[in-house]
């Protein structure tokens, strides 16, 4: 039998004659640090999840760019209704330069009643009777006819069914580009996504016309009503976690190549300005959510965003060499100035004050490229030279470097450095401790994109054998729980964290887990999402030293609202048993009950689109004092919140 013999002040656990092992924490009240503002936030990453996903933009393929023309590829999203024909060709007079391509429409003899053709949207269309949408789009006649007629927009079902419908009137003597926007209101909501946006005319009537279009649009309302904005339901959920702050453009979406890379100027202004870009996950990014959106998006949600800039190395492996990177230079100067600069004295800026926004947007950390430990040596020297050029512009902004803090040495010295790790549950919960013996030397952290990916070690990066979670679980979002109480412990170093990556369109997507599922109508928060909102909206202003957990799977940090006296203990039990705690406080006036928000299920226990709500946060009163005891489910995230007077 073990005895019960409690070995000095700080000693974690205590042995119950005849019981279970208890856990008990001692809490200092003196703050060790404070509370970086930013510690909790957001990493976006275009991966099926910026069109067709937050960018609220129903319709899919909707100005055929960087398209093939003649080609089946380049009809993708699009069909022909009874019996016409559509092509997309290489318009001789297109719309703009950006937007090359036209859709053409030819009614063959014999054609009879509406005929035209459908957009069936990104695995499916909304269609919600509360709503306006606005649709629109672009038409000319490549030459000049007598006819004169109607189109027909509208919503409909996949087998015809109409739901909502404007007539537009067109005549063959419009050979110039002409803009044709409606509003749809449908009279019912399907339950059913399996709808259709579609254009037809009179086939009767039109027999032997051409017609070409460009640049379609269909948009319901978005968040807070920003024109060009973002999908309500997914933004909400977002803005629900209450973010510091959002990583921008999204790592890898920086760029597969130096041609297809991200560049601010080619996604900003007029939507026929945006040639789009093939993106790195294998389809073509609009660019209609481009860097003005992104900072919309950052004001509208209350964070601010961390801003990454091209740094010369793509993914496809190619780093340019030093002598080349002066015009790269030249466009990270242009994106900052975007941004921040002054519209009086800068072009980019002057830019941003045309577009609708004269003042600048807040800006403190630029990134400089993205996971640069894959070209450590030529990093060396891009660094060197972009942050040299880059701090002369902006002396007052923080520079993150993406390579391994221990490899290569860089010049100027990083202030800031930017960490990904993708692991086990056990891995997690294991380097708790990890930034524990990191040296206070100046340097901060930015833990950019971490997530349990799968419960396998050799399959952490997307091949799908088994362990890789297709759905965040409790034992990853405990394990990750776990390793956040680290960060916490270690925010006096760690400045920001993310997981990531953030969305996933359940009906396409090249990479799992994600934080947040989604698809034509519905958005399915995950239980790592839970555990960040649990974490983000309760993190206090400043850290208080305990007793540091020992057992491996238990973990907890205690932080205190300074505002309202509030200690705040988070409590992660990344094990397969229930743990029971002791907590010692040194505060006269602690109030006799408390709360507790608790997520636990089993360890495979997740949500998705068949279970949504499997795993959610569930809020209840507790006891509390000066000493008070606690049970921690198996597989659980707590925070418990304790008002002293």
């Amino acid at each position: 039998m073990l005895s019960c013999i409690l070995s000095g002040v700080l000693a974690s656990v205590i042995f119950a004659s005849c019981g279970a092992a208890v856990t008990t924490v001692n809490v200092d009240g003196t703050a060790a640090h404070s509370i970086p503002p930013l510690l909790f936030g957001q990493m976006f990453e275009d991966i099926n999840s910026g069109d067709g996903g937050i960018y609220a933009e129903l319709l899919r393929n909707r100005a055929f760019q960087q398209m093939q023309p003649n080609t089946i590829e380049a009809l993708f999203g699009w069909a022909p209704i009874n019996g016409t024909s559509i092509n997309v060709i290489a318009d001789p007079v297109p719309l703009s330069d950006a937007l090359p391509n036209s859709l053409e429409l030819t009614i063959p003899s014999g054609s009879s009643g509406q005929v035209g053709f459908g957009n069936a949207g990104y695995w499916g269309i909304n269609v919600n009777a509360s709503w306006t949408y606005n649709a629109s789009f672009y038409y000319k006649f490549p030459s000049a006819s007598d006819f004169s007629g109607n189109l027909t927009v509208m919503l409909q079902s996949s087998i015809g069914a109409v739901y909502a419908n404007a007539s537009v009137p067109v005549h063959g003597s419009t050979t110039n580009w002409m803009q044709v926007v409606v509003q749809l209101t449908p009279a019912s909501s399907p339950v059913s996504t399996t709808n259709i946006f579609t254009v037809t005319v009179d086939g009767a009537s039109a027999i032997g016309e051409k017609i070409n279009f460009a640049m379609f649009s269909l948009v319901p309302p978005t968040f807070k009503g920003r024109a060009n904005g973002l999908r309500m339901d997914i933004a909400q959920t977002l803005y629900d976690m209450k973010p510091s702050f959002f990583r921008l453009p999204g790592g890898n979406n920086l760029g597969n190549s130096v041609s297809t890379r991200w560049q601010w100027n080619a996604t900003v202004g007029n939507l026929i300005d945006r040639p789009g870009r093939m993106g790195d996950w294998g389809y073509v990014n609009t660019d209609g959510l481009g860097l003005l959106e992104y900072m919309y998006l950052c004001e509208d949600m209350e964070m601010e965003p961390i801003m990454a800039v091209w740094a010369g190395y793509s993914l496809d492996g190619t780093s340019l060499p030093e002598n080349d990177l002066a015009p790269y230079i030249q466009q990270a100067i242009d994106q900052i100035n975007f941004v921040i600069g002054d519209s009086s004295t800068s072009k980019p800026a002057a830019l941003r004050a045309s577009l609708g926004h004269p003042e600048p947007f807040y800006l403190q950390y630029v990134e400089i490229g993205n996971e640069d430990f894959f070209a450590p040596n030529s990093y060396i020297y891009r660094w060197r030279d972009f942050v040299g050029n880059l701090t002369a512009t902006f002396p007052q902004l923080k520079f993150i470097a993406t390579s391994l803090p221990s490899y290569p040495t860089l010049d100027p010295i990083p202030k800031q450095y930017d960490n990904h790790v993708y692991q086990t549950p056990g891995w997690f919960a294991e380097n708790a401790f990890y930034y524990d013996s990191v040296k206070r030397d100046g340097t901060y952290y930015f833990e950019g994109e971490y997530a349990v990916t799968s419960t396998n070690a050799s399959d952490l990066y997307g091949t799908f054998t088994d362990g890789r979670l297709i759905y965040p679980n409790m034992q990853g979002s405990s394990g990750e729980a776990a390793f956040m109480t680290g960060l916490e412990r270690n925010s006096d170093i760690v400045f920001a964290a993310s997981y990531a990556p953030l969305l996933m369109n359940i009906a396409n997507y090249q990479w799992s887990p994600n934080l947040i599922s989604f698809d034509a109508s519905h958005v399915y928060p995950s239980t790592s999402f839970y555990t960040q909102q649990l974490f983000s909206v309760n993190r206090g202003t400043e850290y208080l030293p305990s007793t540091l957990p020992q057992n491996g799977t238990l973990h907890w940090s205690v932080t205190r609202d300074a505002p309202t006296n509030t200690v705040i203990i988070k409590i992660a039990n990344a094990g397969m048993t229930t743990e029971e705690m002791s907590f010692e406080l040194p505060f006269v006036g602690v109030q006799g009950t408390g709360t507790a928000t608790v997520l636990s299920g089993s360890a495979t226990a997740s949500n998705s689109p068949e279970t949504p709500n499997a795993v959610t946060p569930v809020t209840s009163q507790i006891k509390t004092g000066e000493s008070f005891s606690y049970t921690a489910p198996a597989y659980s995230v707590s925070v418990l919140r304790v008002e002293v007077k």
